[in-house]
């Protein structure tokens, strides 16, 4: 089970600080062993010294170079990190990134040996267009991806849901996350207005291997409970 909080562009390199500490400690006093992820703001990036991965929320393909406000891997290796989220809908659908930009991202990340964070989802006027229509749009967005790749994790995340506090049904989220299991054998996670009051039902469910979390990570209170039930779950 992996629980994996996304701090998008919020908490300063102070709060980021202090929020991995505390969850290390959660972590360690509680002896839980299943993986829990946190992807900062860039400006919070760090070397932390914690049992939690830490991710980047985005890097440029390149070692380094002229690409003005992007960071690359020489930044990356900085910290120790080798982790990357790829394909967020917020980088689709607000930053403008086409398939082609983000699988060559993956291609390059991928032939590094980083484990890939790759998300997926629909937007709301492709899901009320109906399941072959919804569907035809999310394999889109697995073209150039090596879903056999072994440090892939995917992460469905329906793109009308991301805090907006709706919530498929869990009989859909069974359903989709069904039929992403065909495509690749990689841990799938579900994301969108995951919450504490939800997230260990959400997990509960079937072909879920976890949950990426954003806005109700902010609080490491609430991300720690969460990280709680993965484990009580890991247990059974």
């Amino acid at each position: 089970m992996i629980v994996a909080a996304n701090l998008k562009t919020n908490l300063t390199r102070k709060q980021t600080k202090e929020y991995i500490e505390t969850l290390d400690d959660f972590i360690k006093t509680n002896h839980i062993d299943q993986e829990s992820f946190v992807f900062p703001a860039t400006s919070s990036l760090d070397s932390f010294d914690t049992d939690v991965t830490i991710g980047a929320q985005n890097a440029y393909p390149v070692q380094n170079g002229a690409f003005t406000g992007e960071i690359g891997v020489d930044h990356l290796d900085e910290f120790g990190l080798k982790t990357i989220l790829i394909g967020h809908s917020e980088r689709r659908h607000i930053l403008g990134e086409t398939q082609e930009v983000i699988s060559q991202k993956f291609d390059y990340f991928k032939a590094l040996g980083y484990t890939i964070v790759y998300c997926v989802g629909e937007p709301l006027e492709k899901r009320e267009a109906g399941v072959s229509e919804m569907m035809e749009y999310i394999d889109s967005q697995y073209k150039g991806i090596d879903t056999s790749y072994e440090k892939l994790i995917i992460a469905y995340e329906p793109v009308w849901a991301i805090g907006t506090g709706l919530t498929p049904t869990n009989e859909d989220i069974i359903a989709i996350h069904r039929e992403l299991k065909k495509k690749s054998p990689a841990p799938l996670l579900y994301g969108g207005s995951v919450k504490v009051n939800n997230a260990k039902e959400i997990m509960a469910l079937k072909n879920v291997d976890g949950i990426l979390v954003g806005s109700a990570a902010l609080k490491v209170e609430d991300f720690c409970q969460m990280v709680m039930f993965a484990q009580e779950l890991e247990n059974k």
